[in-house]
């Protein structure tokens, strides 16, 4: 499904740009239809690959093997007739009964990086069932959606689905997540099975329940429909891996954004400003072809609302495995102590994560 996309100027801060020179996200005012943002809850590009047998458990962490036993199970549980008795249903057709009592759903509940996101994508991938009866999304993207479609449309839509995945399933917004437990009880009433993640917090690593406790308490009536699934782990993104690369010149980032076919060039301060002017449930349009985003004069992000829209381009990046290099601050400078410590540290601590493995991933294109 195309997606139109208006331009403006060239970023800020930075001279005009040739025919052949690099792309702006900063010119970029993607306009996304509803219908796009249903058809894409799948799997984002880096996990669109992935299965079970390409998860590498590791050997210290037993309960990651585990953790692929029992999802393999419980995607096959998911073969045959939906748990309503009935495919999709009208919406002129009377309430399906409810499902067998009993959890119709897994929460992996682990830190960060221990691959929850790749074990969630398997589960999709190996569930028994055509892609429109299988939704994956985080769990901004499933609020976003029902900003769109409404609440009765969204629950019209995902209700004959076999299995709804949520990534990064969000516990800092009490009105978000009310929201979406309402939405997630409507539809396990349709028999539709339940998938979720979320990240601990990082003052609470060690303490050996990770995140499953606050998860099962705020979803409230829900909690007996969720097994948690405990995945134990470092972060692979860091596990016997070389330390984030320093920061280059604005020059270097420059001139490998003009000698990389389809990057982008911008000033990062621009660049949080034009984000303010455009939709979070824009941001993977915002990237559409984009093959390496490149950042000049990286500065520390200077309010949280700034902050956390900076979350969601992390995320939308490192989901399509977009590099991005960068001059300026190290992106573990990017948020305060304050941020850190606060509220929506899992975020912030998310997507320095992110944005270090996608920094390393940008080093090639610096010619050395």
């Amino acid at each position: 499904m195309s997606t139109s996309l208006s331009t403006s100027g060239p970023a800020s801060g930075q001279p005009p740009i040739a025919d052949a020179g690099p792309l702006a996200l900063c010119a970029r005012e993607p306009r996304v239809p509803a219908e796009r943002l249903v058809a894409e809850m799948v799997p984002p590009p880096r996990f669109d690959s992935v299965r079970f047998d390409t998860y590498n458990p590791d050997p210290a962490q037993p309960s990651q093997s585990e953790a692929v036993t029992v999802l393999s199970g419980f995607a096959a549980g998911l073969g045959g007739a939906h748990a309503s008795g009935a495919g999709k249903r009208k919406w002129f057709q009377k309430k399906a009964p409810a499902p067998a009592a009993g959890p119709r759903g897994v929460y992996l509940d682990g830190g960060y990086g221990v691959g929850k996101t790749h074990l969630l994508a398997s589960l999709w991938h190996a569930t028994p069932a055509e892609p429109a009866l299988k939704a994956f999304g985080t769990f901004v993207e499933l609020t976003n959606l029902v900003g769109a479609l409404g609440f009765q449309q969204t629950v019209q839509t995902l209700g004959g689905h076999r299995l709804l995945c949520i990534d990064e399933f969000e516990l800092d917004d009490p009105g978000d997540t009310v929201l979406v437990s309402s939405l997630l009880s409507r539809l396990v009433e349709q028999g539709v099975a339940l998938a979720a993640t979320s990240n601990t917090l990082p003052g609470k690593l060690g303490e050996g329940r990770f995140a499953a406790a606050d998860f099962l308490r705020e979803i409230q009536g829900l909690s007996a429909h969720f097994r948690p699934l405990r995945i134990d782990g470092q972060d692979y993104r860091h596990r016997g891996l070389p330390e984030a690369p320093a920061p280059f010149s604005d020059e270097q980032v420059t001139k490998a954004a003009y000698a990389t076919p389809g990057a982008s060039l911008d000033d990062f301060p621009g660049l949080l400003e034009h984000l303010a002017k455009v939709h979070p449930s824009r941001y993977g349009a915002l990237t559409d072809g984009i093959a390496a985003v490149c950042l000049t004069d990286v500065v520390p992000v200077p309010d949280q609302s700034t902050a956390l829209r900076l979350v969601v381009l992390a995320d939308r990046l490192y989901d399509r495995e977009v590099p991005v290099l960068a001059s300026g601050v190290p992106f573990d400078r990017l948020f305060s102590e304050d941020m850190l410590n606060g509220g929506y540290r899992k975020k912030y601590f998310r997507a320095i994560s992110r944005l270090t493995a996608l920094a390393r991933d940008a080093k090639p294109l610096v010619s050395q």
